[in-house]
């Protein structure tokens, strides 16, 4: 069940399954919002737009990669995203179009919320989606990780400008 608090910044990270990439951006944003002071602030989650891994935990290759960089993600579980979620979360951000696409398929005509792609914010990178490492090596786990953290931070400075 979901705990949001009123008056807090709300976002959700979308990916597929909600296994590897979205709650790749949920632990590296989750952790870079308790390093800036501002979890009082900023809510997050993460939901896949497919119902296969419901419950489950983030892929071991994601966590691992998480771990060796000091975040942990052993807490999440996936959940799929709802077209509820667009009254509720301020930024729904899918990780690649396929993705997107399907969002945009369930925004409801009421909500204030559109999606984007994550990589929309990132500072230092030009790639738009974020690949899916699921079939890879642990290589694209961390080309991953990089990725999302650059957007990350790009992401915080916008919620900076416009929301705090």
């Amino acid at each position: 069940m979901r705990c949001i608090v009123a008056n807090k910044v709300k976002v959700l990270f979308v990916c597929l399954g909600n296994i590897c990439r979205s709650p790749t951006a949920h632990g590296v944003f989750r952790k870079l919002v308790i390093d800036q002071g501002l979890t009082d602030r900023i809510e997050i989650d993460s939901a896949g737009t497919g119902a296969w891994h419901i419950g489950k935990a983030p892929d071991s290759r994601a966590q691992a990669t998480a771990r060796n960089r000091g975040i942990d993600m052993s807490d999440l579980r996936a959940r799929q995203v709802d077209s509820g979620d667009f009254m509720v979360y301020d930024y729904v951000l899918a990780m690649d179009e396929s993705n997107l696409s399907n969002l945009q398929a369930m925004v409801l005509d009421k909500s204030n919320t559109q999606p984007k792609l994550l990589m929309d914010y990132a500072l230092a990178r030009s790639e738009r989606e974020v690949p899916d490492p699921y079939y890879g090596g642990d290589e694209g786990f961390e080309h991953v990780f990089d990725m999302v953290e650059d957007a990350c931070f790009g992401l915080l400075e916008d919620i900076r400008a416009n929301h705090l």
